[in-house]
C-alpha cells in the first residue's frame, strides 16, 4: 500500500467537487453546493487565491482532500490554520487517511508559525466529534459561530 497526500492541482477541481458533494450529502446539506469544476479552479488555483486543498492517495486512487486557508488571532499576534473541510471516502474510512491528513495539516501550521489550527464540526456528527477528540482537539463550546449570507450579507454591505 502507497499513500501520500499531495497539493491539489487546477487539475483536480473535478474531484475536489466530488468529495465537496459527497460530504454535503453525508451532512444532509447537498442542496446548499452552489458551485461547479470551473468555480473550484477559480477559487482554489486562481494566483490570488487564499485557501489551498491537499489530496489523499491509496496507491494512486484519490480517497480524501482538505481544505484549508490562513487566518489571525489577534491574541497571540499570529496566524491560524482553518481546515474548512476534511473528508475521507467512506469505503477508506478508519485506514488513518483522515489522521494523516490532519497530520500533514498541523505540520504545514507548525511550519508557518501558526498559533492554532481550528476547524467546526456538525453538533450530530459523533463520528469525527469522537475522532477529533482522539487526536487531542477540543470542542470551543462557548462560542457560538455568526454567518451572513446571500440578501442579508449584501444588506449588511449596504
Amino acid at each position: 500500500m502507497s499513500f501520500k497526500i499531495r497539493p491539489a492541482t487546477h487539475e483536480d477541481a473535478t474531484l475536489i467537487l466530488r468529495f465537496i458533494t459527497e460530504l454535503a450529502i453525508y451532512e444532509k446539506a447537498e442542496h446548499e453546493v452552489k458551485t461547479d469544476a470551473e468555480g473550484i479552479r477559480r477559487s482554489l488555483f486562481a494566483p490570488e487565491s487564499t485557501a489551498y486543498a491537499l489530496i489523499a492517495e491509496d496507491d494512486g486512487q484519490p480517497v480524501g482532500f482538505a481544505v484549508y486557508f490562513f487566518n489571525y488571532s489577534t491574541w497571540l499576534g499570529c496566524n491560524g490554520l482553518y481546515l474548512e473541510d476534511l473528508y475521507v471516502s467512506p469505503a477508506t474510512r478508519g485506514k488513518g487517511f483522515g489522521k494523516a491528513l490532519l497530520k500533514y495539516l498541523a505540520r504545514i501550521a507548525v511550519s508557518k508559525g501558526c498559533g492554532r489550527m481550528e476547524w467546526s464540526v456538525l453538533d450530530w456528527n459523533t463520528p469525527a466529534i469522537d475522532f477529533y477528540r482522539a487526536v487531542g482537539a477540543k470542542p470551543q463550546d462557548e462560542w457560538t459561530t455568526f454567518r451572513l449570507t446571500g440578501d442579508a450579507l449584501i444588506a449588511a454591505a449596504e
